[in-house]
C-alpha cells in the first residue's frame, strides 16, 4: 500500500512538472513569436521611414564669375547639413547631375530638351526613422532652412502622412505586446501555483519538524530554475522553427540580423526562468507563513 501511494505521489509530482514545462513552453512561444513580429515590424517600418527624403535647393540665380565661390558654400552647406543630429545621410546634388535625372526619370536622352543648368543644386536628406514624425520633421526642416545659401527645402506631405501612421500602428503593436507579457506573467504564476498548492502539505510538514525557511525555499527555487529553462527552450525550438518555415521554406523576407535574435531568444530565456522564480518563492512562502488548519482551504 505504501508502495502504491508512493508511485501515485511521484505521478502526481511528474503530472505536475510536465504541466509547468508545457504551460511555460507554450506562454513563451507566443511570447517569442510577438517578439519576431515586434522586431520585424520595427525594421520595416525604419526601412519605410528611411525613404523619407527632404530635398533642400540652393539659390540658382548667381553670375557665373562666382561659381568657384559658390561651390565652395554649397560644399560647407553640405558639411554643416550632415551635422544635423536628425540627418541621416546627406547627398549633393549638382546642377548638372539634377539635369541628368530629370531626362531620366523623362525617359529623355536628348541633351536638347532642357536648357543647361535650368535646375538649381540641391542636398538630398535622408532623415533618421525616429525623427519622421510631424512634429519632430517641422524643426528638422527649419534647421535646413536656417543653413546658409539654401534658399527652399521640399518635403513629401503625402510620404509624411504614410509614416505617421507607421508610428501609430508601431506603438499598437508595443502596447499589445506589453499587455501580452503581463498575460504571461499570469499564467506562468498560476500554473507555478497550482504545482505548489499540491505540495503544501510538504512543505508545511518540513517547517514542523524544524526545517528553516530557506533550507525549504532552495529545493523549489532551483527545480524552478530548471522547469523554467526546459520551458523556455522548448518554446525558442518552436519560435525558431516558425521563423525557419516562414523564412526557408516559404522565403519570406524576414529580418536577418541574428544579433535582434539573440537578444530576443535572451530576454525569452530571461522571462521564463524569473517568472519562475519569483512565483515559486510567493507561492512557497504563502504555505510557510499559513497555519496548519489554514492548508485545508487553500
Amino acid at each position: 500500500m505504501a508502495r502504491t501511494a508512493d508511485d501515485f505521489n511521484k505521478n502526481r509530482l511528474r503530472s505536475s512538472n510536465i504541466t509547468v514545462v508545457v504551460s511555460i513552453a507554450l506562454v513563451l512561444f507566443l511570447l517569442g513569436l510577438m517578439g519576431l513580429i515586434v522586431i520585424n515590424a520595427k525594421k520595416y517600418s525604419d526601412y519605410l521611414k528611411e525613404q523619407l527624403v527632404v530635398n533642400a535647393f540652393f539659390d540658382q540665380n548667381y553670375d557665373p564669375k562666382d561659381s568657384l565661390k559658390i561651390a565652395k558654400n554649397e560644399q560647407e552647406a553640405l558639411k554643416k547639413i550632415e551635422t544635423i543630429a536628425a540627418v541621416k545621410k546627406a547627398v549633393y546634388i549638382s546642377r548638372d547631375r539634377a539635369v541628368e535625372e530629370a531626362r531620366k526619370s523623362m525617359g529623355v536622352n536628348t541633351s536638347g530638351i532642357f536648357e543647361e543648368n535650368i535646375f538649381p543644386a540641391s542636398v538630398e536628406v535622408t532623415i533618421k526613422p525616429e525623427f519622421t514624425d510631424s512634429l519632430k520633421i517641422n524643426e528638422v526642416l527649419k534647421q535646413l532652412r536656417t543653413v546658409p545659401g539654401i534658399v527652399d527645402v521640399n518635403n513629401d506631405t503625402d510620404a509624411q502622412k504614410v509614416y505617421t501612421g507607421l508610428n501609430k500602428v508601431l506603438k499598437w503593436i508595443l502596447g499589445f505586446s506589453l499587455i501580452f507579457l503581463i498575460l504571461a506573467i499570469v499564467l506562468i504564476n498560476n500554473s507555478i501555483r497550482l504545482k505548489i498548492f499540491s505540495r503544501r502539505f510538504i512543505i508545511k510538514t518540513m517547517q514542523l519538524v524544524g526545517a528553516k525557511r530557506r533550507f525549504i525555499l532552495i529545493p523549489f527555487i532551483k527545480e524552478s530554475i530548471i522547469l523554467g529553462l526546459i520551458g523556455a527552450a522548448i518554446g525558442l525550438l518552436a519560435v525558431s522553427g516558425i521563423w525557419y518555415f516562414f523564412t526557408r521554406m516559404i522565403e519570406m523576407p524576414f529580418v536577418q540580423d541574428t544579433t535582434e535574435y539573440f537578444w530576443l531568444a535572451l530576454g525569452v530565456l530571461f522571462v521564463g526562468i524569473f517568472i519562475s522564480i519569483i512565483s515559486t518563492v510567493i507561492a512557497t512562502w504563502r504555505f510557510l507563513k499559513s497555519n496548519v488548519d489554514d492548508l485545508y482551504y487553500s
